[in-house]
């Protein structure tokens, strides 16, 4: 027996350049093929995206599989009938996400949503990757305006973040969660940091990620993506 299908998830606040983000999701959409595997990040321009998809699958019959990177994005896959799987069953053809800022090199900072661990996991994993960009996060130099979250064991917190310092980190902040007392939870339990730098290069990503205790990062240098 399935579960009727439930009412369409909404984007929990108001999503900001409305109509350049779907008209990015309808690019996307546009490019599914049948029976893809596909990647689908996380994000608001990814939430109008998979609802996009939905609506090519459902009109013209499309089968395809999505690898969703966040629970938010498993939930709507839900909603909308699209099958869903993990890494351990399939490797996505391609894939889509979302960014927080790029630069001029196709170097991304993503991590807003706390899933920068599969989302990067994936896009590892994917052949083909696409980002969607409006041109508001476009910027002449990564770290402008959002800091690098570092995703962190809770245990290691205090050392992480002395390490950070040491190979640059010019301010470190614990991510708070909004409404409610504590900090915000990665979709794997952990902690973020988020981090300012002023000189970010080809070796930061991996000096972070060498850091006992570092689950991953937001920083995404030379993944060769390309701009939807």
């Amino acid at each position: 027996m399935k579960w009727e299908r439930a009412e369409s998830f909404k984007w929990g606040s108001e999503i900001l350049n409305y109509d350049q983000k779907l008209e990015t999701a309808h690019k996307i959409a546009s490019m599914v093929n049948n029976y893809d595997v596909i990647g689908f990040g996380s994000g608001s321009t990814s939430f109008l995206a998979v609802q996009a998809i939905a609506s090519r699958m459902e009109n013209e019959n499309l089968k395809i599989i999505a690898i969703p990177t966040s629970h938010e994005i498993e939930m709507l896959c839900a909603s909308y009938n699209i099958p869903a799987t993990t890494l351990f069953h399939a490797r996505p053809d391609w894939c889509f996400d979302g960014a927080d800022e790029v630069d001029q090199q196709c170097n991304l900072i993503k991590g807003r949503g706390g899933a920068m661990f599969n989302e990067k996991l994936v896009m590892k994993c994917s052949s083909k990757r696409y980002i969607l960009a409006d041109k508001t996060k476009i910027v002449d130099h990564l770290c402008k305006t959002f800091p690098i979250p570092v995703e962190v064991y809770s245990k290691a917190i205090y050392y992480v973040k002395s390490e950070l310092t040491s190979i640059g980190a010019l301010s470190i902040v614990l991510r708070m969660a909004k409404g409610k007392d504590g900090p915000v939870i990665t979709e794997n339990g952990n902690l973020i940091l988020d981090c300012f730098f002023n000189n970010i290069n080809e070796t930061l990503e991996s000096n972070i990620k060498n850091i006992s205790g570092v689950i991953e990062s937001g920083l995404f240098w030379g993944y060769g993506i390309e701009l939807v």
